[in-house]
């Protein structure tokens, strides 16, 4: 979640409950400590001294840990979903633009995972219950970036556009479970080779398609 929070140290700390809304200042400061210490490992007492706030007004901006939690979630989302609407923008009319585009964006966010961790992967991995309000919005997120992949795929000619998007996926989900064996930067870049040779290939398809029409 982008947020303008300084930490150099310089703001006071009057400056800072001015400058920044207490509910977002809440879900900064709970952003910050899952990260630093899980989900399950930070209590919403500690949330509330580092938003520099307290217990009771934190429960009015939110009824319960569990709904922060899906908020803080939700604001992840949105922030991936804003990235997928610049990506309609600036490939307009170009499925195999915008898939390579979405690759190498997908692998610059892998090499930041390897040094800090993923956020969603972290949060799905500590909130088994399916019913969890924040891992159904996780799910939720997940089976819409999956159709939409199958849509560029689709779009851009592929053959097999669900078998295409199910690759991308699977490597996607290999990432968090083989990022220590394999690492996330390395998978990252395995994304981008296969989607280039897909999209290299499909064009290549195609080529050799008209051709035959037109011989």
């Amino acid at each position: 979640m982008k947020t303008d929070i300084p930490n150099n140290g310089l703001k006071t700390r009057k400056s800072l409950r001015s400058t920044i809304p207490l509910r977002a200042r809440i879900l900064v400061a709970a952003g910050d400590l899952f990260h630093k210490q899980g989900i399950r490992g930070v209590g919403v007492e500690a949330i509330a001294e580092a938003a520099q706030t307290n217990k009771m007004t934190l429960y009015r901006y939110f009824a319960s840990k569990d709904e922060l939690i899906t908020e803080w979630v939700r604001g992840i989302v949105a922030h991936k979903e804003e990235d997928w609407k610049d990506l309609n923008a600036k490939h307009r009319g170009d499925p195999e633009g915008q898939l390579q585009d979405w690759s190498r964006r997908t692998a610059a966010k892998l090499r930041a995972m390897e040094e800090r961790g993923s956020a969603l992967g972290n949060a799905f991995a500590e909130l088994p219950d399916p019913n969890h309000p924040a891992r159904r919005v996780m799910k939720e997120h997940k089976l819409r970036e999956h159709k939409r992949v199958v849509r560029l795929c689709k779009a851009a000619g592929f053959p097999d556009p669900a078998f295409s998007a199910n690759l991308f996926t699977m490597m996607l989900e290999g990432a968090h479970s083989c990022g220590t064996c394999v690492g996330m930067r390395q998978i990252g870049e395995h994304l981008v080779q296969v989607v280039d040779l897909m999209v290299e290939n499909n064009r290549q398809r195609q080529r050799a398609e008209q051709g035959q029409r037109t011989g």
